[in-house]
């Protein structure tokens, strides 16, 4: 067993190595395949809002809220109390702050099985869809157009080598 370690440095770099070169020769299909991995997750996270606004909508009600300070881009945190006089501050925050100011006081809808499940009134995912629509455009204008620039490029290149193949040995090259 003097060996193994060595061999097993030997074997990741021999796979890093054929990976690397695997990846050269395939960097068209690498960046539209990371357009399809984000245009995917977009989708997720809007059905996961939709399905999300289904279960409110399904126990639906409402209720004052106030908005609590200490909230940044990722959640909106806001506190309410339920009809049995528990308060509430949801974890993940509210759904669809948009323009939610410390402190004031808004409408709120929420499940009454599951109270951590809150969005401000009268918004839902489909507000969001003009927004998530505008994200995949985005990332398939930037990305897609990368990936047809890498494989346009690579199909030059291999049309210029396919001729410099094709000439004489002893030929002059332009």
């Amino acid at each position: 067993m003097s060996g193994s370690g060595s061999e097993l440095i030997e074997a990741v770099g021999s796979t890093l190595r054929a990976a690397r070169t695997w990846l050269r020769g395939h960097k068209p299909e690498c960046v539209a395949g990371f357009a399809v991995l984000v245009t995917a997750l977009v989708v997720l996270a809007f059905v996961g809002a939709f399905l999300d606004d289904r279960a409110i909508a399904a126990n639906r009600a409402f209720t004052a809220a106030t908005v609590l300070d200490g909230s940044n881009f990722s959640r909106t945190l806001v506190r309410f109390t339920l009809p049995d006089g528990q308060a509430v501050v949801p974890e993940r925050g509210v759904m669809y702050p948009r323009g939610l100011e410390p402190g004031s006081t808004i409408i709120v809808e929420y499940s009454t099985e599951k109270p951590s499940l809150v969005r401000v009134a009268g918004r839902s995912a489909l507000n969001r869809l003009p927004v998530v629509i505008g994200v995949m455009a985005g990332v398939w204008v930037v990305f897609g157009s990368w990936a047809w620039w890498l494989r346009r490029r690579r199909t030059e290149r291999a049309a210029a080598a396919g001729a410099a193949a094709d000439q004489p040995v002893g030929a002059a090259r332009a």
